[in-house]
């Protein structure tokens, strides 16, 4: 229900990233990063450069993988560092605008579609604009309909998502997030997490969550707040003061536990 189209993703992607570009050109390359704070400016420069650039190789070179790759080397200037961001991000855009969202194309989730691509990166660019602000301190609101459709993919792709060799066992916990400015509810089951990863062989047997229907009923507790709030504080990006929590507290707990980690 949160899923924007195509081309309002690559709109945002567009639009998201020449923010962050902007914000970092009048910013001190050696400025602190205050959600990443081993990186300065550049680094945060060079960070979404290294991701476009690889998403737009992804693309261009679909269905193959990133085992060929080389990546690119870094400008040893901060407007190198700019011109290869402009590059980038353009050939990201231009891959993207060229592609068909149903083809398929390498991702490290279980979706395999360039489809994939578009929406993820138009949240990467959104999550480093907020962390390009942050850094420049000229913080402003994130859009409500891209940071919605964000809550969704936090919860859904970056904390949940099962892979094909492991299994979500759910038990009768729900919980219920809703965004306040878009009247949007987003309901999450609690569980299990069990599976041997092939490619490395651990094991897993942990606490995880899945993104589920509307169960029917009343859930166990409710996290509400603005979309944009919401957003940032699943990224860790903002302290939570504009999030109201209600219901069971050891639900709440329990999901707290599992999101209150950093997304890689």
């Amino acid at each position: 229900m949160t899923r924007l189209s195509f081309e309002q993703y690559l709109d945002h992607l567009r639009r998201e990233s020449r923010r962050f570009r902007d914000v970092l050109a009048d910013c001190d390359p050696g400025a602190k990063v205050p959600a990443c704070p081993d990186w300065d400016a550049a680094d945060l420069l060079w960070h979404l450069a290294e991701v476009q650039w690889f998403w737009s190789s992804i693309i261009v070179g679909r269905p193959a993988g990133p085992d060929a790759l080389e990546e690119p080397a870094r400008p040893t200037s901060y407007d190198g560092l700019l011109a290869d961001f402009d590059t980038y991000s353009a050939a990201l855009v231009s891959a993207l605008e060229s592609a068909d969202p149903t083809e398929v194309a390498w991702s490290w989730a279980p979706e395999q579609t360039v489809g994939f691509t578009f929406r993820r990166q138009a949240h990467e660019a959104l999550v480093h604009r907020l962390d390009a602000e942050q850094t420049a301190g000229v913080v402003t609101a994130l859009d409500p309909a891209l940071a919605t459709d964000g809550v969704a993919e936090t919860l859904g792709v970056m904390f949940g998502g099962c892979p094909d060799w492991g299994t979500f066992t759910p038990d009768q916990q729900h919980l219920r997030v809703d965004c306040t400015d878009t009247d949007t509810s987003i309901w999450v089951q609690l569980g299990q997490f069990t599976g041997t990863d092939p490619d490395d062989g651990v094991a897993y047997d942990e606490p995880d969550l899945a993104v589920v229907p509307d169960p029917g009923g009343q859930p166990d507790a409710v996290v509400a707040g603005p979309a944009g709030v919401l957003d940032a504080w699943l990224w860790r990006r903002d302290d939570g003061a504009g999030v109201t929590t209600d219901g069971d507290p050891a639900t709440y707990a329990r999901f707290r536990a599992l999101v209150d980690n950093p997304i890689n």
